[in-house]
């Protein structure tokens, strides 16, 4: 007999992880991408390991420290995670500065580089010691360590240069340069040419460190434990602790240190013997650190021909006229994919609703907005106007936290109702509520649900999926929510939505469930972010076992091992990595009703038991017909699709000679921009794209 709790059959979820940022790391290397493309990735590469250095491994070294043996269904301990990730990584490392130096081979040949200072001709070398004088000198900070000078504090991804000099009478000492983040990373000398700061830093010591010369230097960079634990319970203002814990953030505990390679190994152990940290964590680069401000190269507009050619989203019917949105969603719900789909129709559903004196009240739930948000404008302009403006804002939202802290204390000002929270768990559903009175003094409610967030920057690079309705049982459920939010309501249940942590999980397993009682003529279909979660893995492999078909599209994470024989031979896993993050997520099941279903929540433990969040039935034939065909288009993509492997790897999806070629994101920019021409022209055509996508969804 088959037993699910065998470690097995399941893939750690750092390790899954780390494949998932290799996927990314392969887009860099497809030589038909245009050369700032390929570096854009190796930018989000170093960014997201970052992060999962400051938190995932972070946390691991905690529960090593604490004794903790086991943690997931794969059984792996603490410390035996720590030595696959830092094996992993390392290795990777060689792979990493391979293909960094092919981008820049490719890149000088278009006038784009980055060299050091002794590679400049004598004009830009005049040229960098004037920069250096008049924009970096007065704001470095040059640190002496001796008896008199201890060890300055790091904070989290504090970046410098460390260094070994001589004084007048030849004596070793050491010291640092802080260089903070106001400064370039790269100073572009002339058009298209960069020299790294620590290159133009080192060559004028002398002047940093008067009557002092240099012997050998190393850029370095330090992460830190970035994960915040707050005592929510003991909390009495958790604006206030929240504030103290991003303070601590700044002193968590060394991680990782990432070192300029140097043939001086005194200056690793000079660092080490001031920093805690474990050698393994210590990487050497041959390549510039700091992978993550590649961005300042990869957005230079004077060689925007070597990135991807930018997509400018469309506003298609219904929202296509000058008619109100408020007025459109009375007519019909209304359903779009971003960022093919413009996410101006959300933003115009709160600014004209600020405006309209007939909207008496507002309600939202606000995750990450970003720094510049129109939408929180508009609330605070409808406050200024006297409507009742309600603002979930979570404070809780991992590294947007200040950004939070700033537009709940500004919507506050403003005389809104702000709610920072709900104790213990985090509030991640996406939707809002506008509120009206009618011509006979009736209200009249309008709600919008989304799989992500509510921020237009964000929607031009995240697939995700908007839905205006104002069908009055969603509503409904809708008012409950912020009812829920607001109040001490506990254990909420909604009638027509679905709610984590009460809900959706149980749900989903239901729903499931229900397809693999039907063997082989049930079917389940889902998208999501990342799969881990213990009870839907065993659901699915329990319905792969009863013969039922499953296809996955999971980005991230994923802790199912497909086409293991007698467990999860019905299970296909795919991942799909493009120019778009695929965000959304939507789950499918044949015999269901509704069918289809679209979410705020991924297929994991922390969304499903510990946080807020919503899943809606699409019951419109139309909008569920549409969503179902974003998803057949996605399984039938052979240029961006990954397929996992039983033993944990992924293989790109390899398309026949005679198969056409399907790139999903390019398809439905394609598709979009079709149905967007035909709008304007009020023609009906029957143009390749459409030929293609019934050709791709005949089987369907």
């Amino acid at each position: 007999m088959i037993n699910l709790k065998d470690a097995k059959y399941y893939t750690n979820r750092e390790l899954s992880w780390l494949r998932f940022n290799t996927r990314v790391f392969d887009q860099a290397k497809k030589r038909e991408s245009p050369l700032l493309e390929r570096l854009k990735f190796l930018a989000i590469y170093g960014t997201n390991l970052d992060e999962f250095y400051m938190i995932r491994v972070a946390g691991l070294k905690e529960l090593f420290k604490e004794g903790v043996s086991l943690t997931g269904m794969d059984r792996l301990t603490p410390l035996e995670q720590l030595k696959e990730i830092r094996n992993y990584l390392h290795v990777e490392l060689d792979d990493l500065e391979t293909i960094f130096k092919n981008i820049f081979e490719g890149l000088s040949k278009e006038g784009v580089s980055i060299k050091k200072y002794s590679q400049l001709n004598q004009t830009l070398q005049k040229k960098a010691r004037s920069y250096f004088f008049e924009s970096i000198f007065p704001v470095i900070i040059p640190i002496a360590i001796d008896s008199t000078h201890p060890f300055p504090h790091l904070n989290n991804l504090s970046f410098g240069m460390v260094l070994k000099i001589l004084d007048d009478e030849e004596n070793i000492k050491y010291g640092l340069v802080r260089i903070p983040r106001v400064l370039p990373r790269f100073i572009e000398i002339t058009k298209g040419t960069y020299v790294p700061i620590e290159s133009i830093l080192k060559n004028f010591i002398a002047d940093i460190f008067p009557r002092h010369s240099l012997v050998s230097s190393s850029a370095f960079r330090v992460t830190r434990n970035a994960d915040i634990e707050i005592e929510e319970e003991e909390a009495d203002d958790f604006m206030e602790i929240l504030e103290e814990g991003l303070q601590l953030r700044k002193k968590g505990k060394f991680v990782r240190l990432e070192i300029e390679k140097n043939e001086d190994r005194d200056l690793i152990g000079f660092l080490t013997k001031h920093i805690s940290i474990f050698k393994d964590d210590i990487y050497e680069f041959d390549i510039p650190i700091n992978l993550g401000t590649l961005w300042q190269i990869v957005g230079n507009k004077d060689f925007a021909h070597l990135t991807a050619p930018i997509y400018k989203p469309k506003t298609l019917p219904p929202f296509h006229s000058n008619e109100k949105i408020l007025t459109v969603i009375e007519k019909q719900d209304v359903m779009l994919y971003h960022p093919f789909d413009s996410f101006d129709p959300v933003v115009k559903f709160i600014q004209e609703s600020a405006k309209d004196p007939k909207v008496i009240a507002i309600k939202m739930t606000l995750y990450r907005v970003g720094p510049d948000s129109p939408i929180v404008k508009s609330l605070i302009e409808a406050s200024h106007e006297g409507k009742q403006v309600t603002a979930m804002v979570e404070l809780k939202a991992r590294f947007d936290e200040e950004n939070n802290v700033h537009w709940a204390k500004t919507l506050e000002n403003a005389g809104a109702h702000v709610i920072y929270g709900i104790q213990s768990l985090k509030v991640h559903a996406k939707i809002a509520l506008v509120i009206k009175r009618d011509k006979c003094g009736k209200l009249k409610q309008y709600i919008h649900l989304a799989t992500g967030n509510y921020n237009p920057s964000t929607s031009k690079i995240y697939t995700d999926i908007s839905y205006f309705s104002s069908d009055e049982e969603i509503i409904k459920d809708g008012t409950k929510l912020f009812h829920h939010l607001t109040g001490y309501a506990k254990d909420a249940k909604l009638d027509t939505l679905f709610m984590a942590p009460t809900q959706i999980k149980q749900t989903l397993v239901k729903l499931i469930e229900e397809e693999s009682k039907l063997g082989k003529d049930g079917y389940v279909l889902a998208k999501a972010n990342s799969l881990v979660d213990a009870d839907v893995t065993k659901a699915l492999y329990k319905a792969s076992m009863a013969g039922t078909k499953i296809d996955l599209i999971i980005r991230g994470i994923c802790a199912i091992k497909p086409k293991v024989a007698g467990v999860s031979d019905n299970i296909r896993v795919i991942s799909i990595i493009g120019k778009y993050l695929e965000h959304a997520r939507i789950y499918y099941f044949k015999h269901a009703n509704p069918k289809i279903y679209i979410s705020s929540a991924d297929l994991m433990t922390r969304n499903l038991d510990r946080r807020i969040e919503l899943m809606t039935g699409i019951t419109d034939e139309d909008l569920a017909q549409k969503l179902y065909d974003i998803l057949q288009i996605q399984l039938k993509d052979n240029t961006l699709a990954y397929e996992l492997n039983q033993d944990g790897e992924y293989s790109s999806v390899e398309r026949a000679k005679d198969e056409a070629k399907v790139d999903c994101q390019q398809f439905m920019e394609d598709f979009v921009e079709n149905i967007n021409k035909k709008a304007k022209t009020n023609t009906k055509s029957n143009s390749k794209i459409e030929k293609l996508a019934t050709r791709l969804l005949q089987d369907s």
